[in-house]
């Protein structure tokens, strides 16, 4: 199966960190963001993501993005993503400042596989006012997995987009970004999805779930992946399959977050006090659990 050896591939080559009780970990996948258009999915979550990121930056998190962070399919120009949206990025830059911040390629931002194209797109930024070059995320290295392993028990789990053996947003996703950027973005704007994606196919959403599931009843290791933009909790007696949603839902984003050997999925979310004024809040909706409690080993 593809998707089995296209994963364990990921797992065997990607970077290698290690963890324990002490440490801090956010994992955010597929915020989209655009260069603030009409089809820009992510403006109308960026005060909420923003606040979040203040919020895990001064709780000495490091930031995990798990893929699709950026919409380089339909805007492969990312300064006009950076310009789009400068205050996110410098939200983000306060964590690669501090040796805080991991970044992960997915299918849709998958040109950050390419070193030249990071060196020349991420390592500095032209500020449009003073015309001058300004570091940005200097020496930053994307990668296509992570892998976590506990300190003391020797744990893994692994952190990866999800489209690794979704053949037309892996091997095929050439074809699928000429496709998007030339036809389905125009209708994307008017709120039809692209079906190669399996954020709205249920049937091709549950096929790659079941293609995850294969890889973990085979390896044995905790998964935490994006991709499809459903966020999954195992509950009881699940394999240790976890998905950290989208920062891109209607009203709301969702994170996975690791601290204290535990793990607890969130939403933030505005909403109205009882004086009926506006906050951003953050709320548990699944855990917090013990890490070993998804060892399969």
């Amino acid at each position: 199966m593809k998707t089995v050896k296209r994963l364990k591939e990921t797992f065997t080559n990607g970077r290698f960190e290690m963890f324990d009780a002490s440490s801090k970990y956010v994992i955010l996948s597929d915020c989209h963001r655009g260069n603030g258009n009409q089809s820009d999915e992510f403006t109308k979550n960026q005060n909420t993501f923003q606040h979040a990121l203040s919020y895990y930056y001064k709780g000495g998190y490091t930031l995990v993005e798990a893929g699709d962070g950026d919409e380089l399919w339909e805007h492969p120009r990312i300064k006009d993503i950076k310009n789009a949206h400068f205050e996110t990025f410098e939200a983000i830059k306060k964590f690669h400042n501090d040796n805080r911040f991991i970044l992960l390629y997915g299918n849709h931002n998958i040109y950050l596989k390419d070193k030249t194209y990071v060196e020349a797109n991420l390592y500095r930024h032209l500020n449009e006012h003073t015309q001058e070059w300004v570091p940005f995320l200097p020496n930053i290295e994307p990668v296509e997995g992570l892998v976590l392993n506990h300190k003391t028990t020797g744990q893994n789990i692994f952190v990866v987009h999800g489209h690794q053996g979704d053949f037309p947003n892996d091997q095929g996703w050439y074809l699928s970004m000429l496709s998007l950027k030339y036809f389905w973005r125009h209708l994307h704007a008017l709120g039809f999805q692209n079906p190669a994606s399996p954020v709205k196919n249920a049937y091709k959403r549950h096929k790659i779930e079941k293609n995850y599931a294969s890889w973990i009843e085979k390896y044995r290791i905790m998964l935490i992946c994006g991709h499809t933009h459903r966020l999954k909790y195992p509950r009881n007696g699940d394999l240790p399959y976890f998905n950290a949603g989208c920062c891109i839902y209607p009203t709301s984003m969702t994170a996975i977050e690791i601290e204290n050997d535990l793990i607890t999925m969130v939403r933030w979310k505005i909403q109205a006090d009882d004086q009926g004024s506006l906050k951003i809040t953050r709320n548990i909706i699944h855990g917090p659990d013990p890490v070993a409690k998804f060892d399969m080993r």
